[in-house]
């Protein structure tokens, strides 16, 4: 295990050295949902909880449900629940997308944030079963693991997803016809490279047009993060 620090600190996560890795991809996932206080979010795929953590620490009146199907995480990420001073406002369940717990009732959260598997059930497999599950389609694919997130949400209720940039039209196929108001931003690693991954945020029953933004440069020529990205990485910011 490693003992790692997000937020410059203000949150801790407990994380395997080896296997899937929370990085930087919860942080902004979490910047990006625009939750209030008294508000329900629901954390899908919620791994060792940074994503709901990370939430937790800018928006301390929301309540964090999340849900993830690999008991070691779901160990790790009720740990981090006490080490963070959350138990209360962040719960992590185990269960699976096709045989979900009985007590997650659709239509009960404000909000959904997710970071679904980025590789497609035919990719080849990671030698670590870990890391292969929580990055490859299983028996859910990307369309069902979606559509899940979608039924999760009260009328007009706020999903928000970062994904690969090269599985784009994946990702909206996915959500077509249930979503509108899509609003999508790309991720650029540094300026003039491709964008690596999107975020997009759309709202449940909304018939809005798309709108792509101009996106995030995350780092600067020499590696530091850029001041936008820094504000939101370290300082907690919203993602705006």
């Amino acid at each position: 295990m490693s003992e790692d620090r997000l937020l410059d600190g203000r949150v801790i996560v407990r994380q395997p050295v080896h296997g899937y890795r929370a990085a930087i991809d919860p942080v902004l996932l979490a910047a990006a949902v625009t939750a209030g206080d008294g508000e329900m979010v629901f954390d899908l795929g919620a791994g060792v909880g940074a994503a709901a953590l990370c939430l937790a620490a800018r928006v301390g009146g929301c309540r964090v449900f999340g849900l993830e199907m690999q008991p070691p995480l779901v160990g790790l990420a009720r740990q981090n629940i006490d080490l963070n001073h959350c138990t209360g406002r962040v719960e992590i369940m185990i269960g699976n997308l096709a045989a979900p717990p009985p007590r997650l009732a659709p239509g009960s959260f404000h909000h959904v944030m997710t970071n679904p598997p980025f590789h497609p059930g035919d990719a080849p497999p990671s030698p670590d079963p870990g890391r292969d599950a929580a990055n490859r389609e299983g028996a859910v694919d990307l369309v069902l693991w979606m559509r899940f997130a979608v039924a999760m949400l009260r009328p007009k209720g706020c999903l928000v997803t970062i994904y690969r940039a090269d599985r784009l039209d994946d990702l909206l196929a996915a959500v077509r016809g249930k979503v509108g108001d899509i609003s999508l931003t790309p991720l650029w690693p540094k300026l003039g490279r491709p964008a690596k991954r999107v975020l997009m945020c759309a709202r449940k029953g909304s018939h809005g047009p798309l709108t792509l933004n101009a996106g995030l440069v995350l780092h600067e020529a020499d590696g530091r993060y850029t001041g936008l990205a820094d504000d939101i990485l370290r300082r907690g910011a919203p993602f705006s």
